[in-house]
């Protein structure tokens, strides 16, 4: 344990796809009152998402992003606007190599994607909710041409932090990504975090894991990410996620006192601890 004298790590604990379901939102909420929850991502083309935008306005404390949905999930705008991206449902695929080269490669879909940017941004804005932060859906804005629409498109709508999927451990494949992610913020203006925990154990964030976690928390801002329900499967993409165990971990009374002697707990990253916060 950290002395008194010593600076501890500051921790956010995000909730991802708030909006997705009514038992995403309940566990959001109770994740907030009575758990150690302090942020959550939001979802605005999604099927919960009034019921999210309700909870979270009754919950003013909690700090709500967006959580932009370009692959494996809805779109904001119809299929006549988006062609290249969805299909006839208004529905993503999840062939994110794939749509990564068309992306790039591509001038008539890069200003689809512009456009289904752009109106995300605009339907949280709408929302009346502030702005805490932005991530995307599967962590696709390591792509550099979805980074850079999302920091232009951003910048309109008070965009000043980002998530950098950078946890310790992960493969060194990503480290050119992730170098040239910290340079473009940095350049921006842009807020973000050091270190990210929620990857390597996507969906299965129980109680022990996050203790785990919590014990090795290294300096600087941490901020670690679960997909929290209070019941059963929601997606087939997250089939074999734990939804329930990673809710239970949120409300764990280990967890809390655990993070009570470890580090400082940020309410989001418009937490004025946080650097580079507004």
């Amino acid at each position: 344990m950290k002395s008194p004298s010593q600076p501890r790590p500051r921790l956010i604990v995000t909730a991802d796809d708030f909006g997705l379901h009514e038992a995403v939102n309940e566990a959001v909420e109770r994740g907030y009152r009575d758990g150690v929850l302090r942020a959550a991502s939001l979802m605005v083309a999604a099927p919960a998402v009034a019921d999210a935008v309700a909870r979270a306005k009754q919950n003013p404390g909690l700090a709500v992003g967006l959580h932009l949905v370009l692959a494996d999930g809805r779109a904001m705008l119809p299929p006549v606007r988006i062609p290249d991206l969805v299909d006839g449902h208004g529905t993503f695929d999840s062939n994110m190599v794939r749509n990564g080269f068309r992306f790039f490669f591509l001038p008539h879909v890069r200003r689809q994607l512009a456009d289904e940017i752009r109106a995300q941004f605009e339907a949280f804005a709408s929302t009346g909710l502030r702005l805490d932060h932005v991530n995307a859906h599967k962590h696709f804005h390591l792509h550099p041409t979805i980074l850079s629409l999302m920091l232009s498109i951003g910048r309109e709508y008070g965009l000043h932090a980002i998530r950098l999927p950078s946890e310790p451990g992960m493969g060194p494949w990503l480290g050119p990504w992730l170098a040239l992610m910290r340079w473009r913020l940095d350049r921006a203006g842009v807020a973000y975090n050091d270190h990210v925990f929620g990857l390597r154990h996507s969906g299965g964030m129980d109680e022990a894991v996050m203790l785990e976690i919590l014990e090795q928390l290294p300096d600087g801002l941490s901020e670690v990410y679960l997909h929290p329900a209070s019941h059963g499967q929601l997606t087939e993409s997250m089939a074999h996620y734990r939804h329930t165990d990673e809710l239970a971990a949120l409300l764990s009374p280990r967890v809390r006192q655990t993070i009570a002697d470890r580090c400082r707990l940020c309410d989001g990253f418009s937490d004025p601890a946080a650097p580079g916060s507004l």
